[in-house]
């Protein structure tokens, strides 16, 4: 294993540590939790805030997305672990400006336990809780049992629309239905083609063979629909659009953003690549693509592979997909 890193016990508070020295005017600590970050002028007074959380390892989920148009706090656990309810608490509290809390985080069994106990002590205080869980991942589920489905990039559509919505003076309830909506029309499906190494545990989280891929496969190497032969990118980006494509379904007309995304070891050329083919798949389906983003939004460590991930817009969604947003990971007026 090789990596820069010290002690492998104190990789994620380092990675904290090191995020807020490097840009202290768009972050701090909450108070009284070492694991809890909220955006520089938080408590916002008079807007609804919005708190998310979960495992380390994905920058720029989650820390990423702590911002103006975004989320108010994060609660940060282990790599690839659930934040301790109590850095979940502490967020709620430390972002809390009088007008409620949505709580928006990825369908994981351990991250939805313990915001549970945390809004519920939350609720005890008197601040009003929603949650919104996010579940985009197509190849984790079928479709009848979409509440089943594990979240993967489609993370990055619901901050957009949940923080725009927020920031417009919308309250609690409108800021939760706007990420629902966003949440329900999102899919996603993604392949790995190598693992990455959880520091503390030193060894690849599963193993593929040089010539395979895994279809489907969750970012924390969770089993997908089928381990497969590696093939070219124009396949590739075949088998993920119509997977997503068929899954809502998409109809044509509809106008969609799309987002390209890298899992941590993939280099931006090929994700290039498998959007130029993934477009034109699109197109001959009669989408009419408003935006489409190409990078790294929500990784895996240092796992090779890609995600494909397609959000349903209408007239609301699109307005506030194209609002201003700002953290340190990202700066646009409007992407």
């Amino acid at each position: 294993m090789k990596k820069i890193i010290n002690n492998p016990l104190a990789f994620v508070d380092e990675t904290i540590a090191g995020i807020l020295k490097a840009h202290p005017g768009h972050l701090k600590r909450v108070p009284a939790s070492s694991r809890a970050l909220m955006r520089a002028d938080a408590p916002v007074k008079g807007k609804v805030a919005i708190v998310t959380g979960g495992g380390s390892g994905h920058l720029p989920v989650f820390l990423g997305y702590v911002g103006q148009g975004l989320c108010d706090g994060v609660a940060i656990g282990n790599v690839f672990s659930s934040p301790a309810s109590d850095d979940m608490l502490a967020a709620i509290r430390g972002v809390h400006g009088g007008e409620g809390v949505l709580c928006l985080y990825g369908n994981y069994g351990g991250d939805r336990m313990n915001f549970d106990v945390a809004a519920e002590l939350a609720g005890l205080e008197g601040i009003t809780v929603r949650q919104a869980l996010v579940r985009d991942d197509v190849a984790s589920a079928p479709l009848d049992q979409a509440g089943r489905r594990r979240a993967v990039a489609g993370l990055y559509f619901a901050y957009r629309i949940a923080g725009a919505k927020a920031e417009t003076g919308a309250g609690l309830d409108e800021v939760a239905a706007a990420a629902e909506k966003a949440i329900e029309g999102t899919r996603s499906m993604g392949i790995a083609l190598s693992p990455c190494v959880i520091p503390a545990a030193g060894k690849p989280t599963f193993t593929l063979a040089d010539d395979e891929m895994g279809v489907g496969m969750g970012i924390h190497g969770e089993p997908g629909i089928e381990v497969a032969k590696l093939t070219t990118a124009d396949r590739i980006a075949e088998l993920l659009a119509g997977s997503v494509i068929g899954d809502l379904p998409f109809a044509p007309g509809d106008e969609v953003a799309v987002l390209v995304n890298g899992l941590g070891a993939t280099p931006p050329e090929e994700l290039y690549i498998l959007w130029n083919r993934a477009h034109d798949v699109l197109a001959a389906h009669g989408l009419r693509i408003h935006r489409c983003c190409v990078g790294e939004y929500a990784t895996s460590m240092e796992m090779a592979g890609c995600s494909l991930s397609l959000l349903k817009l209408d007239g609301e969604l699109k307005a506030l997909l194209d609002a201003p947003a700002r953290s340190p990971f990202l700066l646009q007026g409007g992407w």
